[in-house]
C-alpha cells in the first residue's frame, strides 16, 4: 500500500500543488482507519485554494501565568543594612534577581546594570530616591525563600505530586487543544512565558533587562468568524481579534526586549505542521536535481567583471561547502555580536597561502548563532582565495567582507535559479545528503544493535559538525562517565569470573552466561564511546530541523532498527508523516 502511495505521489506532483499531494497522501494512508464517507468529507474540506490554511479554527486562547503574590511578612529586603518595604511592582522584580543569585549572570557587569536600570523604572519615586546602588541591596531573605520553595517541590509526596499533575492536566484539557476544521488538534505552546530577567545567549548586550508580564491587552487572537471567540481573563480585553486563515498561528504578541513577535502555534504532530515539514524537505530534495548547474554558475561568477556578482559567488561557495548560515541584518547593540556568511567582517577571516603545496587556506573565527564560536581552517580553490584578497583591499578589521551583498539579495538570486530556493535550503540539502552518505558508509546489517546506533550517531555528528551545532559539555559529564566506567570495570570482572567457571564446568549454561556478559560489556563500551564523542556536539538541532526524517526511517527499516531507538515519543509525533509513508528504498 505504501509503495503505491509513493509511486502515485510522483505521478501527481506535477499536477497538483504540494499541499494537495501531501493531503492526498495522508488521506490514502488513513484508508484503513477512517470510514469511506468521512474520508470523502475530509478530502472535500481540505482541498483549499492556494494560501488558505483552514476554514474553521476555535480555541480558548493562551493560558496566562498567575499574578504575582506579595512576599510573606517574615521575608524582607534590606538596603544599606536597613529593612525596606517595597511596592508590589518593585518587590516582584527584586524577587526575579534574588532567584538568580546562584547563577553567574548576577555577577556580570552588563547584567547588573541592565537589571538595575529596569528595576528602578518599576519603583515608586520614593524608592528611586532611596535605592541608588545595587551593591547596597540585600536580597538574602528573598533568595532563601526561593531555595526553600525549590526544595519543597523536590520533596513533595506522591499524593502532592498527583494533585499537581491532575491540576496541570485540567489546564491542558482546557487550553491545550483547538478545533481545526472541526478536528481536535493539540496546541504546541499554549502557555505564555512568565515575566523575569532576560538572559540571552553568550554576552548579550540586553542581558538582565526585565521581560515584562504579558497581559491580554498585548495579545492578538486569531480564530474563524463562526467560532466562539476566546474569553479574556476577567477585567481584561484582547488587543485585537483577527480571522486570518492564511496563517497557522492562534495568538501573537510582541515581547519588549527585542521587539520580536511571539506566536502560539499548533503542536509539531498537527496536520499543518507535518505538511510544512514535508514541503521544506521536498524543496531541499529538488535542489539535488539542479545543484550541479548552480555550482557551475557560481564558479563562473567568480570571474565576473561585477564586484557584487563575485562577492555573491564567494558567499554561495561558503554556504554550499561549509553549510554556513546566511546571516541577517540587525541593529547594532540590539543583539549579541553574532554573524553569518553575508555579515562576515574583515576581522573574521585570515588568509594563508602555502607556497610549497600551492594550497590556499581560509581561517574563520567568529560567533555564529546563539553566540557559538565558529572556528575552522578550510582549503579553498584559488579563484575564491584571489577574490577574498581583492575584497580585503583598503578595508579595516571592522569593515564588511561582502560590502556589496546582503541576505535578501542572495536569496533573491537563489530563487531565480530554483523556485523556493534560499540559503537555508542549501543548508538543509547539505545536511540531509551528508547524513545519507555517512549512513551508507558507516553501517552494516551484520552489526549488533549497539554498533548500529553508534554508527547512526556518528553520521548525525558529522552533520552537526558541518552545521556547527556545538554545546558546552554537561556539568554532570565527568561524573556520568565515571559511573559508566565503574559499571564497565565491574562487568569485566563478572566476565572474567564467568570464563573461569566455564573452563572448570564445561557446561552449556555457563557458555550462555559468558555470551550474555560479553554482549552487555560491548553495549556499555559502545555507550561510553558514544557519550565521549558526543560531549560537545548537539545532535538534536540537526535531527529536528535539517535532516529529512525519511532518511532515518528508511535506514531503520533497512537495518532492522526500531524507529523509537532514533526518535523519542515527541519526535515520532512530529515526524509521523515520514514514519507512515517512507519505504526502505527511499533516497533523498
Amino acid at each position: 500500500m505504501l509503495i503505491f502511495v509513493y509511486e502515485y505521489l510522483n505521478l501527481l506532483v506535477h499536477k497538483f500543488s504540494s499541499l494537495h499531494v501531501f493531503l492526498y497522501a495522508i488521506s490514502i494512508l488513513s484508508v484503513s482507519r477512517v470510514p469511506a464517507a468521512q474520508r470523502r468529507k475530509i478530502r472535500d474540506e481540505e482541498k483549499y485554494e492556494d494560501g488558505v490554511k483552514w476554514k474553521f479554527l476555535e480555541h480558548k486562547g493562551p493560558f496566562f501565568p498567575p499574578e504575582y503574590q506579595p512576599l510573606p511578612d517574615n521575608v524582607n529586603f534590606y538596603y544599606g543594612g536597613k529593612k525596606v518595604k517595597l511596592s508590589p511592582a518593585a518587590e516582584e522584580v527584586a524577587l526575579y534577581f534574588a532567584q538568580m543569585l546562584d547563577h553567574e549572570y548576577t555577577t556580570k557587569k552588563v547584567f547588573r546594570e541592565n537589571f538595575f536600570k529596569d528595576w528602578r523604572k518599576e519603583m515608586t519615586h520614593e524608592e528611586r530616591s532611596l535605592i541608588k546602588d545595587l551593591d547596597k541591596c540585600d536580597f538574602g531573605e528573598l533568595h532563601a525563600m526561593h531555595k526553600a520553595k525549590v526544595e519543597a517541590r523536590k520533596n513533595m509526596t506522591k499524593e502532592e505530586k498527583l494533585v499537581l499533575k491532575e491540576a496541570n492536566l485540567k489546564i491542558v484539557d482546557e487550553y491545550g487543544f483547538c478545533l481545526l476544521d472541526h478536528h481536535k488538534e493539540r496546541i504546541g505552546n499554549f502557555k505564555i512565558e512568565p515575566p523575569g530577567l532576560f538572559r540571552g545567549r553568550g554576552e548579550h548586550p540586553k542581558q538582565g533587562m526585565l521581560k515584562k508580564r504579558i497581559q491580554p491587552e498585548d495579545v492578538i487572537i486569531n480564530c474563524s468568524r463562526e467560532s466562539s471567540v476566546p474569553v479574556p481573563p476577567a477585567g481584561h480585553r484582547w488587543k485585537e481579534v483577527r480571522h486570518d486563515n492564511s496563517v497557522t498561528w492562534l495568538a501573537s504578541w510582541t515581547e519588549n526586549i527585542q521587539g520580536s513577535i511571539k506566536y502560539i502555534m499548533l503542536n509539531a504532530n498537527s496536520k499543518l505542521k507535518g505538511e510544512k515539514d514535508w514541503e521544506k524537505y521536498e524543496v531541499a530534495r529538488k535542489l539535488k536535481s539542479c545543484v550541479d548547474d548552480i555550482r557551475n554558475q557560481y564558479n563562473q561568477d567568480l570571474k565576473s567583471k561585477e564586484m557584487g556578482t563575485r562577492q555573491r559567488a564567494v558567499a554561495l561557495y561558503f554556504i554550499d561547502k561549509l553549510a554556513l548560515r546566511a546571516g541577517n541584518e540587525k541593529e547594532e547593540g540590539e543583539t549579541a555580536d553574532t554573524v553569518g556568511c553575508c555579515s562576515l567582517r574583515v576581522e573574521h577571516i585570515t588568509l594563508h597561502e602555502k607556497l610549497e603545496g600551492n594550497e590556499c587556506v581560509v581561517e574563520f573565527d567568529f560567533l555564529g548563532k546563539d553566540s557559538i564560536r565558529y572556528y575552522n581552517k578550510v582549503p579553498v580553490v584559488r579563484k575564491v582565495f584571489k577574490n577574498l584578497k581583492l575584497f580585503l583591499v583598503n578595508k579595516q578589521p571592522g569593515d564588511d567582507l561582502f560590502d556589496r551583498l546582503n541576505t535578501a539579495m542572495l536569496n533573491k538570486h537563489l530563487s531565480s535559479l530554483m523556485p523556493g530556493l534560499t540559503a537555508k535550503v542549501f543548508r538543509t540539502y547539505n545536511a540531509s545528503i551528508t547524513l545519507q552518505q555517512q549512513l551508507k558508509e558507516l553501517t552494516n546489517k551484520s552489526d549488533n544493535m549497539a554498533e548500529k546506533l553508534l554508527s547512526y550517531n556518528r553520521a548525525n555528528r558529522a552533520v552537526a559538525i558541518l552545521c556547527n551545532h556545538q554545546r558546552a559539555p554537561p556539568k554532570t559529564f565527568d561524573q556520568s562517565m565515571a559511573n559508566l566506567q565503574a559499571k564497565i570495570d565491574a562487568r569485566k570482572e563478572t566476565l572474567a569470573l564467568a570464563k573461569t567457571e566455564l573452563k572448570q564446568a564445561k557446561k552449556e549454561r555457563k557458555k550462555a552466561a559468558v555470551k550474555r556478559c560479553e554482549e552487555q560489556l560491548l553495549k556499555m563500551e559502545v555507550q561510553a564511546t558514544d557519550r565521549e564523542e558526543n560531549k560537545q556536539i548537539a545532535l538534536g538541532t540537526s535531527k529536528l530541523n535539517y535532516l529529512d526524517p525519511r532518511i532515518s526511517v528508511a535506514w531503520c527499516k533497512n537495518m532492522e532498527v526500531p524507529v523509537d531507538k532514533i526518535y523519542n515519543k515527541s519526535q515520532r509525533d512530529k515526524f509521523a508523516w515520514a514514519i507512515d509513508m517512507t519505504e526502505e528504498d527511499f533516497e533523498f
